[in-house]
C-alpha cells in the first residue's frame, strides 16, 4: 500500500556524471554529482521519460573508451 504522502509527491529526473538516470523527490536537495535533466512530474511520468531517453545504459566513461578503441582498432 502507498504512503499518502507518495501519492502526491513530485519527482524530477537528474543524472550524474556518468549520464546514469534516476529519479528524486521535488525539495530534497540533490546528492552530490547529481543535476537535474530538466522532466518535473510524478513518478509514473518521470520513469516514462528515463525509459525514452536512456537509450544506452553503458556510462559514459566505458563509451567513450569503447569508441576511442573503434577508432584505432
Amino acid at each position: 500500500m502507498q504512503d499518502i504522502n507518495e501519492v502526491d509527491e513530485m519527482f524530477q529526473v537528474v543524472l550524474n556524471h556518468e549520464e546514469q538516470y534516476s529519479i528524486w523527490a521535488i525539495g530534497r536537495e540533490l546528492p552530490l554529482g547529481w543535476r537535474p535533466d530538466g522532466m518535473e512530474g510524478s513518478k509514473e511520468e518521470c520513469l516514462a521519460h528515463i525509459d525514452v531517453v536512456w537509450t544506452d545504459m553503458r556510462p559514459l566513461s566505458l563509451r567513450q573508451r569503447m569508441a576511442q578503441s573503434n577508432e584505432f582498432g
